[in-house]
């Protein structure tokens, strides 16, 4: 039997609960606060576009990708995008759900002229590391600095 391709579509607010629920399983966190947030300003932005997208398959949610676009902020001249968030279900992992999301995301970003995207990644997480290195991401000539309060 030949696996079903997922269905891509842009985030919307009534994926808050699937989108939770999928980030639970996968990070063993609970961060319903962090997503009713993040989503609530890619749904309900009139200043940036909704970039995040949900793949369905079976007629539920089985993977998200979150990112912002960003016209010129940070010091970066150029039209740029960031990816926050990938996340898929487990019943659903190793079919192919991220890479389809990854490249509606990148057709996505080229279509509104992102030329750069910039994603962060733990250094010990290798699976995550060689996914994205799978779709051509590498090094930033970019340093990540980071301050610990006490």
């Amino acid at each position: 039997m030949a696996l079903q391709e997922p269905k891509m579509r842009v985030m919307r607010r009534d994926d808050i609960d699937a989108v939770v629920a999928i980030d639970a399983l996968v990070s063993k966190q609970q961060r319903r606060e962090y997503y009713e947030r993040k989503i609530e300003a890619v749904v309900n932005s009139s200043n940036n576009i909704n970039t995040s997208l949900v793949a369905e398959l079976d007629g539920k949610v089985a993977g998200f990708i979150m990112g912002d676009v960003y016209f010129g902020e940070f010091g970066i001249p150029e039209t740029s995008a960031t990816i926050d968030t990938v996340g898929v279900h487990p019943d659903y992992q190793n079919r192919g759900v991220a890479h389809d999301l990854m490249d509606q995301f990148l057709t996505n970003m080229k279509g509104v002229g992102v030329k750069k995207i910039y994603t962060l990644v733990n250094w010990n997480d290798f699976s995550l590391e060689r996914f994205f290195a799978n779709h051509k991401f590498q090094p930033s000539k970019r340093i990540n600095l980071e301050l610990q309060l006490p």
